[in-house]
């Protein structure tokens, strides 16, 4: 299967997904109009050009209506971007045919000069977790991949290299490096600055939307359980 990776805007939710032929013509139009059904079609497209029978998008994959399934979900998210063949990195904001290789200010003023994407917390285990990563601008043409374009996601994320490449297996790495990566990134939720991070140090706790900033406290402890590592604590 082929997983994707953007950043959210005017979504297809699971609930319409699944009752999108039933739903009358008037939502069924509303729905279709949306920015995130142009993406789910041309997701699935590219997919099956690719030679893939499926494609996972969290978006409309998830059934957030049920706690215990997004709970299971943001546990599992890292190994489901990890098993994926490849992940479809969408940059809705490069309207240019090739790969942003130079800080624009001007153009990424909201984003510390680089496409949004890389200012969010959720694409930073997006990024590392998969094989295999293509990059499309915000018409869906290819403009690089992971591996071509390691030294320029490296400049602009500050991952080694060799993580971009190769994961976070065998790699000797501090704690405190590791969540150096996300010092800048941002979520919607408080609470996703720590659950964005749980398969990255390879750990697991229950979702709690609503305990704020305790989330990230609670992470420390897990991470204090699984690795020993008290560098976390220069976070």
């Amino acid at each position: 299967y082929a997983i994707l990776s953007h950043r959210w805007g005017a979504e297809v939710t699971y609930e319409e997904m699944i009752g999108f032929m039933t739903m009358e013509e008037r939502k069924r139009d509303e729905v279709r109009n949306r920015y995130g059904y142009e993406k789910i079609i041309k997701g699935c497209e590219q997919a099956k050009e690719d030679g893939y029978e499926w494609l996972w998008i969290d978006t409309c994959c998830i059934d957030k209506r049920s706690s215990a399934e997004l709970s299971e979900a943001i546990n599992a998210m890292y190994r489901w971007y990890q098993n994926a063949q490849v992940c479809y990195a969408y940059l809705n904001d490069v309207d240019k045919a090739v790969f942003p290789t130079e800080r624009d200010d001007s153009k990424f003023d909201q984003s510390n000069g680089w496409p949004e994407w890389f200012s969010r917390g959720w694409t930073l285990q997006e990024l590392i977790a998969p094989k295999q990563v293509k990059f499309f601008n915000k018409d869906w043409v290819p403009i690089g991949n992971k591996q071509h374009l390691a030294p320029v996601l490296t400049n602009i994320t500050r991952i080694p290299r060799d993580v971009l490449t190769g994961g976070l297996a065998g790699k000797r790495l501090s704690v405190a490096q590791i969540m150096s990566w996300a010092a800048e990134r941002e979520t919607e939720r408080m609470e996703d600055r720590a659950y964005s991070l749980m398969g990255l140090f390879g750990v697991n706790m229950p979702m709690l939307y609503g305990e704020g900033n305790k989330a990230f406290r609670r992470l420390q402890l897990e991470i204090i359980k699984e690795t020993g590592d008290h560098s976390i604590f220069a976070w």
